[in-house]
């Protein structure tokens, strides 16, 4: 279901929560009734328009949109082919990557080596695939959850180990900006759920940051990636050393 589309279905449920019928809509705002329910039913209405049924029923539109948003069901997790097709195509992959980002499709065209035909392609398979809603002039929206995580054991998570952790650890993690850390400990198990809990919150943060970043200019921006695990684990090497019980 399209954008607009939701914000009209929004605005019938405002109507009927204000107990205002169409006739009462149509005297607010100097239409005959016949008019305002032909708009309705057809789903067509200017941005201004919208504007002057949000006054006429004393709602405010940033509220309306909000709400509009807080209904859309989003995705919490793909499926295992859905990961598949992701990993199975460089381009999908790299453009889905990007729109996690919330790159634009010039940012991407111009970032990297690819051309606008092959990014509009990889939108439309990122579009079946569930990850984004495909909009007019190369626009998306994404549909993954806050919450969202890739599959433990799926696709997305074994081409990772396999392919970006020895890249990503190969770095020196010198910068001031840079850290890397690993401490060991033996802990409670409900408190290894409460660190767990705290690096969620971690996580949720330096997204919601990218998120504010993005009023920036891009000369005032670097792309940083924050990996957070945690793990009952020992290594191997020093496992097999362990005396049998």
């Amino acid at each position: 279901m399209s954008g607009s589309s939701d914000l009209i279905d929004e605005l019938k449920r405002e109507l009927k929560a204000a107990n205002l019928t169409y006739a009462d809509l149509a005297t607010k705002i100097n239409m005959s009734e016949s008019s305002v329910k032909r708009m309705f039913s057809q789903r067509d209405m200017t941005l201004s328009r919208v504007d002057e049924l949000c006054r006429a029923m004393k709602i405010d539109f940033a509220e309306l949109a909000r709400k509009v948003a807080d209904a859309q069901v989003l995705v919490q997790e793909l499926t295992h082919d859905q990961e598949k097709a992701l990993v199975n195509n460089k381009n999908t992959l790299l453009i889905g990557i990007c729109c996690l980002s919330q790159w634009t499709f010039e940012q991407i065209t111009t970032s990297y080596k690819i051309s606008e035909p092959e990014c509009i392609k990889a939108l439309t398979q990122l579009d079946r695939l569930g990850v984004i809603e495909l909009k007019p002039l190369n626009r998306y929206r994404l549909k993954l959850a806050k919450t969202f995580r890739w599959r433990p054991e799926g696709p997305i998570m074994k081409f990772f180990r396999q392919h970006v952790l020895p890249d990503y650890y190969a770095g020196s993690f010198a910068a001031a900006d840079e850290t890397l850390m690993l401490v060991h400990g033996s802990i409670g198990r409900d408190a290894a759920l409460g660190f767990n809990e705290k690096l969620q919150r971690v996580a949720q943060e330096f997204a919601q940051q990218h998120l504010a970043d993005q009023r920036l200019p891009a000369s005032q921006r670097e792309g940083f990636t924050l990996v957070l695990a945690m793990r009952e684990w020992e290594f191997s090497a020093f496992k097999d050393l362990r005396r049998k019980p």
